[in-house]
This record gives structure tokens, C-alpha cells and sequence, in this order.
């Protein structure tokens, strides 16, 4: 028998619309559970086959039913009570779910422990609705692996209409479930672009906060200095509530260390209706001209964007200067950050598992390329061959400058100009501020001829972005 829906539940309902519904009676979070694995089933594993979501939690109907009687019982732990979320791959969880980078090797990998968001989400109230595909190893395989493919998952369609369209980075999943509606809320990890490039190119918001607000441990590393995870929604307040409830200071990451006194609970608040009156925004247009005839960007929906800001009152000051932008990133940092970061992790998998080194992975891929090496492994033999340690000239180097040169290119151009942010067509600032440590925020700005999505950043200096204005309109 198939399953039924009211009108109700075929809307893209936002965390207050359906926190209110549960309170009235209308819905539950078991049936906005059951809703979500009924349009996973039909449009996700089959029909268009978007393939976004690689595991479903088995007890998410259990766990849902369980929220459904605290709240009759108990009352509601916060906005999140109920409200089914979709995590990354490469983010660890305690149940009967599988973590595992995309990686054939890792299918069969169940964590002993919650990774430290996934703890706070649990606290929350939030049912973990199941994992999301990724690009394998958060793009650490190959040079020319397309974007939101896996080994173990395969590859990530973009939902509005085109198979062709890009899908964007390593977070392609997170973003998509979220866009297909196959859920309320992701959470998606990033390095540099994977969370703001998947946001743009699926019309969803995508926030990469600052490095060190949202702890790291039990998440598949790609670098120390870099990695962040994010939460992914379809408005600005939704993120805003689930970047809430992940941020918090972990004893096991040192990066979260610094964020003591500086974390809030609840971001919406800062979401004030008129907040964009007096904002100051710079707008840097001064990108490569290959990507200004590419088809990532739009003319007409970045000025009609930049319109918007004028009438909601933002001073717009267009053409800044940040002069660090175009310099040549060396990829040291990433390389070798990466090779330290995985062999670590590798080596403290269980003993069960078939790979507890990079060398040991390129070794399984080879006894299965024709599943496992659609696109090679070129970077993984290439930082196989580097330091196991972190005190080679060339990355210390590289990584003093990258976080000179970052820092020192925002923070220059926002006090240079006097900006409160940094506005940017598509995600074309998200290299600068991932070598900063720095706050981003994607959010969609409209529809290409071809159908395509565009979107816009905005990015300012650490523990701020758009925390003094609202940009969901």
C-alpha cells in the first residue's frame, strides 16, 4: 500500500513551520520522517535517481517516535526537537551507519563513537536522518574525479533537471538532500569550497564558519588548518538554528580552544529584519576574466542582487581591492597536511579493517580499480611520497605565508574601506578565507537562462560574517 501525505507535508517547510505543526497536532516527527524516506525512495534511489543520500539510519523512525513522546511528556529540548538532519559521509556515528569517506575500503567502517557535533545534534533533539554521498575523500583522490562522485556511493546529480549541471564540491550530497528535499537540514564539511561551492550550484544556504567554532573530532580529516564542518539549509535562519546547536568547545580539538567566550547558542537572533539598513559591503569583482565568461557566473542576477542590497539599505561600495587574492597559493600546506591528517586516522581504524595507511589504500583501489579507479588515485600517490612530519621548510613556510597573506588580505580590505563584509559572485573568495580560518556564507541569488543556480558570499573577518545583519531576504 502506498504511503499517503497531506498538501501539508509536500511543502519545503522551514524549522518553525514544522515546530508549530508538531505543537498543533498536525504532524509528527515520525511522520515527517516516514515523509522523508517516502522522497528519498521515489526521487533519490529511484525515478531521477539523484543518489544524494548513501545510508539511511535504520532507527530514525524509532528515534523520532521516541522525540514525539518527550515532547508530549517532557516539552521540547529546542528548535531542533524532532527535525530530521543529514550528515557528510566522513562524519562519525555510533549507531548501525557506516562512515566512510566515499572510500570502498572504509564500507564496512562503523565508529565506535559520535564525532562531537553529532553528540550536540543528538542533544538537541535532532534525528539523524542518514548519511549523505560526497566526492570520495573529500576530493583527496584524483585530479579529475568529477565533484560529487564516490567509489562507494557513485555520483551525486544535481535535482534541477540537467544530469550535466555541476553539482560542486566534496559536500554535493549535503547540499542536494537538502535542495531535493529529502530533508530539513545537512551538515557538510569543508576545506576550501566544499560547502560554499555545493550551497551556490543546488540554490541552498551553505555556512563555512570560523575554523576552531565547531569541533573537529570524529570527522575524516583533510587538513588541520582548514577543515571546518557547516550546516546546510534553505533559508538563512534555518542554518543559523543548526549552527547553533553544533558549535561548541571540544577538549579534544585545539581549535575549538580559542573559541571559548566567543560561541552563541542561538545565531537567529542576529537576524533582524531591517538588519541590512546602514550595512557596509564591499563588493570584489576583480576575479580572473575566465571566470567572468564561465558559465559559474551571471551579470544580471549578481547585479540584481547587489540592487537588493541597495533598497534594503546596505551601503554598497563595489570594485575593492584585496591584493593577496591573486597570489599563488602553494599546495604544500593542503598536500602535506592531508598525508599527516588520513595516515593518522588510517592507523587507529580497527584492526578489522582492510587499510590502516595511505599505502595500504592505494594498494586495496589497485585490487579493485575497475570499481575503485573510475578517475585514479593520482593524489594519493603523490602525498604517499611526502614527510610523515610537519617540519619540512617548504610547508612551514607555506603555511606562515597562507595565513598571513589571508588574514591580512580580509582584515586589510575591511578596514581599509571601513566593511562590516565582503561580498563575492559564486564562491570565488572561498580560497582566501579557507587559508584565513575565516566565515563565509553562500546563499542563492537566482536562476541562469539554462536553469542553473546562482548564488552569492559573503565573508568577513573571524567570529563575525553576517552576524550584524540579515541577508534571508
Amino acid at each position: 500500500m502506498r504511503l499517503q501525505f497531506t498538501d501539508f507535508l509536500q511543502e519545503e517547510l522551514t524549522i518553525s513551520e514544522i515546530q508549530m505543526a508538531m505543537e498543533n497536532g498536525e504532524i509528527t516527527s515520525k511522520e515527517l520522517v516516514m515523509y522523508y524516506l517516502h522522497r528519498i525512495a521515489k526521487y533519490d534511489q529511484d525515478g531521477p535517481k539523484i543518489n544524494s543520500i548513501l545510508e539511511i539510519n535504520p532507527d530514525a523512525i524509532f528515534i523520532a517516535e521516541a522525540l514525539d513522546y518527550e515532547r508530549e511528556t517532557k516539552g521540547v529540548r529546542g528548535p531542533l526537537h524532532g527535525i530530521p538532519v543529514v550528515l557528510k559521509d566522513n562524519i562519525e556515528t555510533n549507531d548501525s551507519m557506516h562512515t566512510s569517506a566515499g572510500t570502498l575500503a572504509l564500507e564496512n567502517h562503523i565508529s565506535s563513537h559520535d564525532a562531537f557535533l553529532v553528540e550536540k545534534l543528538r542533544e538537541a533533539g535532532a534525528v539523524i536522518l542518514g548519511k549523505a554521498n560526497m566526492t570520495e575523500l573529500s576530493n583527496g583522490m584524483s585530479n579529475t574525479m568529477w565533484a560529487g562522485y564516490s567509489a562507494r556511493g557513485g555520483q551525486v546529480l544535481n535535482p534541477y533537471g540537467d544530469a550535466e549541471l555541476f553539482v560542486g564540491g566534496s559536500s554535493s550530497g549535503s547540499a542536494v538532500a537538502v535542495a531535493a528535499n529529502f530533508t530539513v537540514l545537512a551538515v557538510g564539511t569543508e576545506t576550501d569550497a566544499s560547502i560554499l561551492s555545493p550551497a551556490i550550484t543546488n540554490s541552498v544556504v551553505g555556512i563555512k564558519p570560523t575554523v576552531g567554532l565547531i569541533s573537529r573530532t570524529g570527522i575524516i580529516p583533510f587538513t588541520y588548518s582548514q577543515d571546518t564542518a557547516g550546516p546546510m539549509a534553505r533559508t538563512v535562519t534555518d542554518a543559523s538554528i543548526l549552527l547553533g546547536a553544533l558549535v561548541g568547545v571540544d577538549k579534544y580539538d585545539a581549535a575549538t580552544c580559542k573559541s571559548e567566550g566567543r560561541l552563541k547558542q542561538n545565531y537567529s537572533i542576529y537576524l533582524e529584519a531591517n538588519g541590512l539598513k546602514g550595512a557596509k559591503i564591499g563588493v570584489f569583482k576583480n576575479a580572473s576574466q575566465k571566470f567572468y565568461l564561465s558559465d559559474e557566473y551571471d551579470e544580471k542576477l549578481f547585479m540584481n542582487a547587489l540592487h537588493t542590497l541597495c533598497e534594503e539599505g546596505a551601503i554598497v561600495i563595489e570594485d575593492i581591492e584585496i591584493p593577496s587574492f591573486h597570489r599563488d597559493w602553494n599546495r604544500a600546506v593542503l598536500m602535506s597536511e592531508l598525508k599527516h591528517s588520513l595516515e593518522n586516522y588510517l592507523v587507529k581504524l580497527p584492526s578489522h579493517l582492510p587499510v590502516h595507511s595511505i599505502t595500504e589504500l592505494i594498494q586495496f583501489n589497485k585490487r579493485l580499480a575497475d570499481k575503485a579507479l573510475k578517475y585514479g588515485q593520482n593524489k594519493l600517490e603523490e602525498m604517499v611520497l611526502l614527510p610523515n612530519t610537519l617540519r619540512h621548510s617548504e610547508y612551514l613556510n607555506a603555511k606562515l605565508d597562507d595565513l598571513y597573506f589571508s588574514q591580512i588580505g580580509i582584515d586589510g580590505a575591511l578596514k581599509k574601506y571601513d566593511l562590516d563584509a565582503i561580498l563575492f559572485p559564486s564562491y570565488i573568495g572561498s580560497t582566501i578565507c579557507a587559508k584565513a580560518g575565516y566565515p563565509s556564507i553562500a546563499i542563492p541569488a537566482g536562476y541562469k537562462e539554462s536553469g542553473r543556480p546562482f548564488g552569492i558570499t559573503f565573508a568577513s573577518t573571524a567570529y563575525k560574517c553576517v552576524k550584524d545583519f540579515d541577508i534571508s531576504n
